[in-house]
């Protein structure tokens, strides 16, 4: 008897490889045959060691050009057509719109698509951005929807958005973001203080708040108050919003500032730090970054936007300030650099919120019941 065929559709190897293997690993425990289409960089090893088969698709995330998305779509489709997945799991805005058409093209009625965020969609105002939903919410409720497609988010927030009910778990499944093990990411003492350390674990867009927070680091030391910021990613070339690498060595040359580049040592950098930091303007799921933080016991300082806002509480695990308002974000640096008592305690409560759902393995079980929930219907298509 056949396994199983899940397949999934990303934008790049690492990202799937960072934020997604708890999803490959729950379907390698329902014994599926799982693949994944994605540009490949340096993550295959990293894939075939969970038993996830990658299969290579350059494409240039920043085009919009209509001959340029034809020709994915065409890719995508035959790629589908090749290996007549029982469900197809697209991952994030754009290989959903356009893997969910060469999904649909090729007959494949089970399909997942997983919202990591509305980025442009959820972070910008205007009619511009006004018109952007109008037409994701046309294609994604219209073009791309069917009776087996299911929309997989990481707050609350989005589905509404998008003219979804959360609590239609006939439609949407919520998850508790990318999900964390507890076990590997595990608290450590605080750092002495002063002075007070905070970083900001991310990549380096404008969407992120990078500005923001090197801004509100400027104030809160005008103020007297001794906060010093790492800053911690890399530009991403593929972003048309990343921060530019010399406007990076601009903020590190400032007093308080370092920029010290991507890491994967995530536990040496709170180990070193008191407080996670993330100004972001909106667009998230649900950070991992804020999760990996919890996890080391270490409290947050975010904003008011979708999926900041639905795991840190104010006043217990972090504190929630308005978003684009440097001035809050220093106000609240200065309190938690005077009392270094109080990050001990939000933190500990964070790691208590990121145990009660918001773990790997909460993640997986999860997806797992999804998945259960897709096979046991019957379905049409091609896959079947």
């Amino acid at each position: 008897m056949r396994r199983p065929r899940l397949l999934f559709v990303a934008t790049e190897d690492w990202f799937f490889a960072s934020h997604f293997l708890p999803m490959a690993r729950a379907a390698r425990e329902l014994d599926f045959d799982v693949a994944v289409i994605a540009r490949e960089r340096h993550h295959r090893r990293v894939l075939e060691a969970v038993g996830v088969r990658l299969i290579p698709l350059e494409a240039e995330r920043r085009s919009l050009d209509p001959r340029v998305l034809f020709r994915q779509i065409v890719a995508l489709r035959r790629l589908i057509e090749q290996e007549r997945p029982d469900i197809l799991h697209c991952i994030a805005l754009k290989p959903i719109a356009l893997a969910g058409l060469a999904g649909r093209l090729a007959g494949v009625e089970r399909r997942v698509y997983a919202l990591t965020g509305l980025g442009f969609l959820g972070a910008s105002q205007g009619l511009v951005a006004a018109a952007a939903r109008w037409a994701a919410i046309a294609w994604l409720r219209g073009v791309i929807d069917g009776p087996q497609v299911r929309f997989l988010f990481e707050n609350p927030d989005d589905p509404v958005t998008l003219g979804l009910d959360p609590q239609d778990r006939a439609k949407v499944a919520l998850v508790g973001g990318a999900g964390v093990d507890p076990l590997i990411l595990m608290p450590e003492p605080m750092p002495p203080a002063p002075p007070f350390k905070v970083a900001l674990v991310a990549r380096l867009l404008w969407s992120k708040g990078v500005d923001l927070a090197v801004e509100a680091v400027r104030l809160a030391r005008a103020e007297g108050a001794r906060v010093e910021l790492t800053l911690h990613g890399a530009p991403d070339p593929s972003n048309p919003k990343a921060v530019p690498e010399e406007t990076l060595k601009q903020w590190a040359a400032r007093p308080g500032i370092d920029w010290a580049g991507p890491t994967r040592d995530i536990e040496g950098v709170w180990r070193q730090h008191h407080l996670c930091i993330l100004p972001s303007r909106g667009g998230e799921g649900l950070p991992r970054t804020i999760l990996e933080a919890a996890a080391c016991g270490r409290p947050i300082l975010t904003t008011n936007v979708p999926g900041c806002r639905s795991f840190v509480r104010d006043g217990q695990d972090g504190m929630v300030v308005p978003p684009g308002d440097a001035a809050a974000l220093a106000r609240a640096l200065i309190v938690f650099a005077r009392a270094p008592a109080l990050a001990e305690r939000m933190g500990a409560s964070a790691r208590a919120r990121l145990i009660d759902g918001h773990t790997e393995r909460d993640v997986m079980n999860a997806v797992k019941a999804l998945y259960r929930g897709l096979l046991s219907r019957p379905t049409t298509d091609i896959a079947a």
